[in-house]
């Protein structure tokens, strides 16, 4: 039974998150480039993509490792976020939509896991 990605709010969240990074990620410093820059936007669009790749498989089972795998890069995300914060590499004011979203994502797939009885 194939999934629609398009009809869960977790993968709404996720992509709009992954939207906010890139701009959020281009006033990191030039430096940071191939560092923070990379890792940030590559664990956003892994948020999205791997609630993509789970959709579309057809076990259970499967579905739900590929939801753990999302909510890993979901926390990576608010990780490496609070990380820019601490290093003053971004501000505060600039960071806190993403941080914000980066919550709700995260809410968003343990809410879905639960769903299937996984906390």
């Amino acid at each position: 039974m194939a999934r629609d990605h398009r009809k869960l709010e977790a993968f709404h969240l996720a992509d709009q998150l992954a939207l906010a990074i890139y701009p959020l990620t281009a006033r990191l410093p030039l430096s940071e480039k191939y560092g923070l820059q990379s890792q940030l936007r590559r664990a956003a669009i892994s948020v999205a993509t791997n609630i993509v790749e789970g959709c579309a498989r057809e076990s259970e089972p499967d579905y739900l490792r590929f939801l753990d795998i999302a909510l890993g890069s979901s926390r990576e995300v608010l990780y490496l976020i609070s990380l820019t914060l601490r290093l003053k590499l971004l501000n505060a004011a600039d960071a806190s939509g993403a941080l914000e979203l980066g919550e709700r994502v995260a809410g968003a797939l343990v809410n879905l896991r639960k769903s299937y009885g996984r906390q």
